[in-house]
């Protein structure tokens, strides 16, 4: 960014201030990438010291990008027609928090369980995605999520909105959509203000398609996505680029939030959790049966069936005993050295453990060797590029994940007559 605002190429020798001793082949490798990529080119002349500079186009381009000249508005066009709807930032706060928490309630199964889904619907492109990004697997109708949609469930807002945005990148070929101008559009998201109406009457057709997908998410509103010719970005757009939480009102939107512990937990496995959120009682149902529901609080109790329940779905001990500490109640962390008891803690490793006591690996094993020579050779090959599994060496045994390469390398040492 420096070397974008000045006159002339930057000398050698002023680069090497900026750089830490220690770090030196760091900055040899970072020289070299950009070289290739033609964005840093290097002047050399006689007589002159070896100097730096950005290449015309890239550094141009760059600077008209950052200011948000020329055609490619990519800082926004914001609206110069006064909407009709008068949204303010508090609707779309509430709108973001909906959508946002409906989607995170169809991964955790929220309306099976009969917590309602806050009339929330998600489109098929939203359920195709969270498929695609092994974030929940669909069983005829039944809906389970994974080990990873759990992680997914314990980030903060703006981790998961990033998570979601790069699934939708990696996806834009499979969606027919052009990858630069998603891209584009997804840089110029942080950039937009909160509460300004931006015009689409600039945006491609990929883009104008991005933004009634966004739209599932909470990210995008538009007042009416048929009509009108305007839309507003969301906390979870602005705030992209921030530390700020993307959602105000949501009950996973930040750690300093006063709400966020609310959860205790006895030595005698009872959970009472004091919450309103049917996104937070429909975690809880994951991993504990819930027995009553109060107005602001649900009690249940953490057994052997409902964890081995929520392993069978993908989800770790550890997940869990992250989730209760982190959502503990402030009382219990007040309480003890450590927030949960350490019993229960124990017994829901336990729980897990009893169903790892066994693990299947296909794969092929190799046995009847002559001689240990010829038992040994191919053993060390397979160990080598890392597919060896188990090994008997007294009984000339071994196993592997994978048998092309070890079977390749008995035929090559066959015809070697070794």
């Amino acid at each position: 960014m420096a070397l974008l605002y000045i006159s002339g190429p930057l000398p050698a020798t002023d680069l090497e201030a900026w750089v830490r001793p220690n770090e030196k082949r760091e900055r040899d490798n970072a020289i070299n990438l950009l070289e290739r990529l033609h964005i840093l080119a290097v002047k050399a002349s006689q007589g002159k010291p070896r100097a730096y500079a950005l290449t015309n186009p890239f550094a141009s381009s760059l600077r008209l990008a950052l200011t948000g000249g020329g055609r490619h508005n990519s800082l926004g066009v914001p609206s110069n027609i006064k909407s009709g709807d008068g949204i303010t930032i508090a609707e779309l706060d509430e709108f973001a928090r909906r959508q946002w928490e409906g989607v995170l309630g169809y991964m955790v199964g929220s309306a099976g369980v009969g917590l309602g889904d806050d009339g929330v619907k998600l489109s098929p492109g939203v359920k195709t995605l969270l498929e695609i990004g092994k974030l929940v697997e669909v069983r005829g109708r039944t809906v389970e999520i994974t080990q990873d949609g759990f992680a997914f469930i314990l980030q903060e807002v703006n981790a998961q909105v990033w998570t979601m945005l790069i699934l939708y990148l990696q996806n834009a070929e499979a969606l027919n959509m052009d990858e630069v101008d998603v891209l584009s559009f997804l840089f110029m998201l942080g950039s937009l203000e909160l509460g300004l109406p931006y015009s689409k009457a600039n945006l491609t057709e990929t883009q104008t398609q991005m933004l009634q997908d966004l739209g599932d998410y909470g990210i995008i509103y538009q007042p009416s996505a048929s009509t009108s010719n305007i839309f507003y970005p969301t906390r979870l757009a602005t705030n992209l680029t921030s530390d700020t939480s993307g959602l105000r009102s949501s009950s996973l939107a930040s750690t300093s939030d006063h709400n966020r512990g609310f959860i205790v937990v006895e030595t005698n496995y009872r959970i009472y959790a004091y919450t309103s959120s049917n996104l937070q009682i429909a975690i809880l149902t994951l991993f504990a049966r819930l027995i009553t529901r109060y107005p602001n609080m649900v009690a249940g109790k953490i057994t052997r069936e409902s964890i081995r329940r929520a392993v069978g779905m993908g989800i770790t001990s550890d997940q869990i005993i992250s989730y209760l500490t982190t959502h503990a109640h402030p009382q219990m962390q007040n309480k003890n050295s450590t927030i949960l008891p350490p019993t229960v803690v124990d017994q829901i490793r336990l729980w897990q453990l009893e169903g790892d006591r066994m693990k299947a690996t296909v794969g092929f094993l190799f046995k009847d060797f002559n001689t240990q020579t010829e038992y040994e050779g191919p053993c060390r090959y397979a160990e080598e590029i890392g597919v060896l599994v188990w090994k008997q060496d007294r009984e000339r045994k071994f196993f592997v994940t994978r048998h092309e390469q070890v079977a390749a390398f008995l035929r090559n040492k066959s015809g070697r007559g070794d």
